[in-house]
């Protein structure tokens, strides 16, 4: 009895390295698809950077101008928008990455799900952090822009603060843009009904708004630009989930290819 437990402790534990080990090479292929992105986009780093800073620029007065305060900003934020824009490319390798490495505790029919979410993934958040560039920036830099014309002050903005802002920025709209992702992943998984999703959904919108408030600049315009498309975007995964609600024979599949141990003993 003794050492049946003792092989059952040491399978578990060549199990759990074996798992250590693979999520480590795929971090290490993660981060090695990243930096040769970044590598072979570093030379136009400054380009890259200005075509970053178009929203502010185009929405500063005559005369006005970014500045830098750091020492080392000239050099070290147009290396940070580098390695952004490699991180967006080498994206889907991470993502794929990450789905091939939960795949094997999936059931059969879940695991055809792993193309269709890493490109939707992919896809939505690219659109959210488009939707930031084309229309909130420019929208929100000209509201901003005309509170200091009145006061008759200079606007002019530190290039690591405009990182800041825009990243946080990028993060919060490519991440909201991923609810109808995870709307339809709840629904798929039968982790939540569609019913109950949809009885939540007064609930939903208000904390739409709450976190609009929490990740945006505080004026009202910019907090509609985020709770609305998020409140939108939650109506799209409602109306696609009704065509991912798993059917009894995905349910019967995953019973066989995962059956109950303790049924089996």
């Amino acid at each position: 009895m003794t050492q049946n437990n003792s092989t059952e402790d040491s399978g578990l534990q060549e199990s759990f390295l074996s798992h250590l080990f693979e999520l480590r090479d795929r971090i290490i292929k993660s981060a090695l698809a990243i930096i040769v992105v970044f590598i072979c986009l570093v030379y136009w780093a400054p380009d890259i950077f200005h075509l970053f800073a178009q929203p502010l620029l185009q929405a500063l007065p005559a005369g006005g101008k970014m500045i830098v305060t750091d020492v080392t900003g000239s050099f070290f934020v147009p290396m940070k928008v580098t390695m952004l824009v490699a991180f967006l490319i080498a994206l889907p390798v991470v993502m794929y990455q990450l789905w091939a490495f939960i795949a094997p505790g999936l059931y059969q029919h879940e695991r055809k799900l792993i193309v269709p979410l890493v490109v939707s993934s992919y896809a939505l958040f690219i659109f959210g952090m488009a939707f930031a560039y084309f229309l909130v920036f420019p929208t929100v830099f000209k509201f901003m822009a005309s509170y200091n014309a009145p006061l008759g002050a200079e606007m002019s903005t530190d290039i690591d603060n405009y990182l800041s802002f825009a990243m946080t920025t990028f993060l919060a709209f490519g991440i909201t843009f991923e609810v109808p992702v995870v709307v339809v992943v709840l629904v798929r998984m039968g982790m939540v009904p569609l019913a109950k999703l949809r009885e939540i959904r007064p609930y939903v919108i208000v904390g739409a708004f709450v976190i609009s408030a929490i990740v945006t600049p505080p004026d009202v315009l910019s907090q509609l630009l985020l709770a609305v498309p998020m409140s939108l975007l939650y109506e799209l995964g409602l109306l696609i989930a009704r065509f991912y609600m798993p059917k009894p024979s995905d349910e019967d599949a995953g019973t066989t290819a995962n059956p109950d141990p303790q049924a089996t003993a």
